[in-house]
């Protein structure tokens, strides 16, 4: 005989089971509609069924770069989405500035790494979910990290950022003997960006559609004021806080590097805007200004984020099941008056530096390791400078970190030929610094590298001879 107490137990044990049952299949309800069933718009490889939502959960791995406004709502909703192992990388840590928009911090989280912080939040609201979190530059990966993922969601905040991740995911990519991209070294990525009441959402196929160097275009140079105008002239608020950062601060500290985090550095650089705006009757310096002019803060609001994430969020379902066709290729959205939203197809450059089948260099067998990394800095489509050189994944020469530097310094005397197991050509990966926009950028670049006189190698173009 059960007690009225056991009786009792099992039915709220019976009522808690279908209540988990019934809050499991509301989160996959609408995903379902996706993956389970067939339709009109769907990729050539789409199979509906309940296995291809379980792989998608057991198999796909995304790695999302960047855990601020637009990272935060990305995580959230690739985990409500179905992908069970995600990992995300951020350099920065949490100010108090950042708290009106990306939801996931606290006031108590100030200080604290954005990617530790947010992948704790999501991993506490999200059962079943896995998200590894990596306080670090994207720089400070190697090529084996990226390579381990499915896709690559961009949450970033700068061009230099995306060009990096760009020109890495690109490097992975080979092509056949016709001259097409083989599918299986396709890393895709889907890249999100927001300003204001604006944003946009791309996807990025390597080979197939415009990588971001195709369309680099897209993006207005940085805003860069004359030093005389600062000096003598200043008309604007942005001029006056310019003044005291670039010129005032040097004048009064005597070369003591500015610290844009530390508040006394911001404080004061406002303080000396205000005079210098009273000065000459210029109205709108504040703190907040200070601070976006400065650390070329970009104005970000909450509500933008959330839609761009949730384009990005599908077009990465999309591309990681076939459920149905992802963009092409690249999403607009105008919040300003109304909700304005628009679909444009650019097309690839063919002869891209970064997503083509690669720069072209001829060889002599006997040239060095050490020579060809100097070569580089003078190749007129590279001036790569302090270049790192790798092949099939293995290091023939890394700038650093120390250990690597020491680990691979002999090979700089031996021909790079028998580095590369003698082979007539073959592609290598070379990673350094390059001047962009006035700017020294990391860069990668893959080589197509044919080494002369070699039995098998046709005469080659001499154009692509260094």
């Amino acid at each position: 005989m059960h007690t009225d107490i056991e009786i009792v137990e099992a039915e709220q044990t019976s009522i808690d089971c279908t209540m988990a049952d019934s809050t499991a299949n509301s989160r996959t309800r609408d995903l379902d509609k996706l993956l389970l069933r067939p339709g009109h718009l769907i990729g050539p490889n789409f199979e509906p069924g309940p296995e291809l939502r379980d792989d998608l959960q057991e198999y796909a791995k995304v790695l999302v770069i960047g855990a601020g406004g637009l990272g935060c709502e990305l995580l959230k909703d690739l985990a409500l989405s179905g992908f069970k192992n995600l990992e995300v990388i951020d350099m920065d840590r949490i100010e108090i500035t950042n708290l009106n928009r990306q939801f996931l911090f606290r006031l108590e989280d100030v200080g604290k790494p954005k990617a530790e912080v947010a992948a704790k939040r999501v991993m506490e609201r999200v059962s079943g979910v896995n998200i590894v979190p990596h306080f670090c530059r994207i720089e400070d990966k190697d090529l084996d990290f990226y390579s381990d993922f499915n896709i690559i969601a961009l949450g970033l905040d700068s061009v230099e950022a995306r060009s990096y991740i760009n020109s890495v995911a690109c490097s992975f990519l080979e092509y056949d003997s016709e001259d097409k991209p083989r599918e299986e070294t396709i890393k895709p990525m889907v890249d999100g960006g927001t300003e204001g009441f604006k944003g946009h959402a791309r996807v990025i196929i390597p080979g197939v559609t415009p990588c971001f160097e195709c369309t680099i275009w897209l993006f207005p140079p940085q805003v860069k004021f004359p030093l005389c105008t600062l000096a003598e002239t200043p008309r604007t608020a942005a001029h006056c806080i310019e003044y005291a950062h670039l010129i005032k601060w040097d004048e009064v500290h005597n070369g003591k590097a500015f610290d844009p985090d530390n508040p006394e550095h911001m404080q004061w650089v406002y303080t000396e805007a205000l005079k210098r705006a009273e000065l000459f009757g210029i109205p709108g310096v504040t703190y907040s200004l200070t601070q976006g002019v400065v650390k070329n803060i970009i104005p970000a609001i909450a509500s933008t984020n959330a839609i761009i994430s949730a384009a990005c969020t599908l077009e990465t379902l999309k591309i990681a099941s076939g459920c149905s066709k992802t963009l092409s290729n690249y999403m607009s959205y105008n919040g300003v008056e109304g909700v304005h939203v628009k679909v444009t197809e650019f097309v690839r450059d063919k002869d891209c530096l970064v997503c083509g089948s690669g720069v072209l260099i001829e060889l002599d067998a006997s040239v060095t390791l050490k020579k060809f990394i100097n070569l580089l800095e003078d190749h007129p489509n590279l001036h790569l400078s302090k270049a790192s050189v790798t092949h099939q994944g293995k290091n023939l020469y890394m700038q650093a970190p120390p250990v690597l530097e020491e680990m691979t310094r002999s090979n700089l005397t031996r021909p790079l030929f028998d580095l590369m197991g003698q082979v007539a050509r073959d592609t290598v990966h070379v990673t350094g610094m390059m001047s962009k926009n006035d700017k020294k950028m990391s860069g990668l670049r893959k080589l197509r590298v044919v080494f002369k006189g070699v039995d098998g190698v046709a005469d080659m173009d001499s154009a692509g001879s260094a």
